[in-house]
Order: structure tokens, then sequence, then C-alpha cells
């Protein structure tokens, strides 16, 4: 899942990209609306959580101008005013869902999975293909009962590969979709974390590798 955070306070930015990392997303990160419009441009996000009270451009700009183009992103909205106004008048101007500051992480991230569900085809809850089963809300993987020990980005490759449905997935897919900008494009990464996935998942194999078309289950 790709993760555009917008938000001036530097710390708090950061400290929101550091849990959402924890959780397997890839996050970027920006401080003005001028940089999340350029960003959002050239990047396909799942969900932008943006804060309202921006400088440059403020969020309601940014927010309407996401809402006028034709993007998969949906946006999260953030604000240190929780009253039911504040709500409406967000949603109004394009918003998917509306967070108060000060918030709990635990429910950020929850919030953002919800939104990243609703940006993508309908998925079961629980992804299954024969014995392997993983379960994205929990954030449990499991193959014929037990339970599989994945880092946070072994899981989300994992869980990319799951909702592809049998499709190939090319590497550069993978690094867009998992990875963050701060990843070199021309390292091993995807590769890498794949021959590190593989032996976790057991016998018999099931990621195969697409000669010159990248991998599927």
């Amino acid at each position: 899942m790709r993760v555009l955070v917008v938000e001036d306070h530097a710390e708090l930015a950061q400290s929101v990209a550091r849990v959402l990392r924890r959780e397997g997303m890839a996050v970027d990160v920006v401080h003005d609306g001028l940089d999340a419009l350029e960003r959002t441009s050239v990047v396909d996000y799942d969900v932008v959580v943006l804060d309202r009270d921006l400088p440059g451009v403020h969020g309601d700009e940014v927010c309407r101008k996401l809402a006028e183009q034709p993007l998969q992103a949906r946006v999260l909205m953030l604000t240190a005013s929780g009253t039911i106004a504040h709500r409406v008048e967000g949603f109004s101007l394009g918003a998917d869902d509306y967070l108060p500051k000060p918030f709990a992480y635990a429910e950020l991230v929850a919030r953002i999975r919800a939104l990243a569900r609703r940006s993508q085809p309908a998925l079961p809850p629980v992804l299954v293909r024969g014995d392997l089963r993983l379960d994205p809300a929990q954030r449990v993987a499991s193959r014929a009962g037990e339970r599989l020990p994945l880092t946070p980005k072994e899981f989300a490759v994992l869980e990319y590969l799951l909702a592809a449905q049998g499709r190939v997935v090319s590497a550069e897919e993978l690094l867009e979709r998992v990875w963050d900008e701060a990843t070199d494009p021309f390292t091993t990464t995807v590769k890498a974390t794949i021959n590190r996935l593989r032996p976790k998942l057991g016998n018999p194999p099931v990621i195969e590798t697409i000669p010159r078309g990248g991998y599927r289950i």
C-alpha cells in the first residue's frame, strides 16, 4: 500500500510515517500543499493523509483539486478541529474520511486500511491460496495452519501478490506499491525480499518467477 502523508509539523509527520511503515506501508512525506499536488501528479497513491492547515496551498484546496482528478487515491483529512461543521465541510471538499487531532495511531492505521480497500477492486477480507492464508486486518499470515514469521515488508509483498489473484506482478510494480521514494529503483531490493520470503513460505513453492515478467502466486 502506498501512502502520502501531508503534514507541515515535521515531527508529527515523521512519527506517523514510522508507525505506518511498521505496518508494512510504503510512505512518502511532504510538508506543504504544493508538494502534495506535485507528488500526486506523478505517483499513484492508495491513500493521502492530508492535514488541513497547510502552508503554500491550503489543505482544503489540495483536497478539492484531488477530488477533481481521476485518481484512485482516497483522502483522509486531519484537522485540529473535530466539530461537526468542520467535518461536513471537509466531506463537501471531497475528503473520504475525517480524523480530528489528537488521534490514536491505531485508529489512524485502521482508517487508512479501510480507505485503501475502497480504492481497489473488492477483495475478500482474508486472502487464501491453497493452504496459504493471509489476514490483512490481523496482520497474520499462515500456511497449513502454521503462522509465518514475516517481516512487515515480506508481509506486504505477499499481500500484494495474493491480492493480484494470479496476475503476474513486475518487480517495478512491487517496488512502486510496496516501497517508498527513499528506495533506489536500481537496487535488487525486490529480488532480495522475494528470496528471503520464499523459504519462509515452505514447500511446495508458491511464488513463481516469470522470466522477463515478474512474480505471481
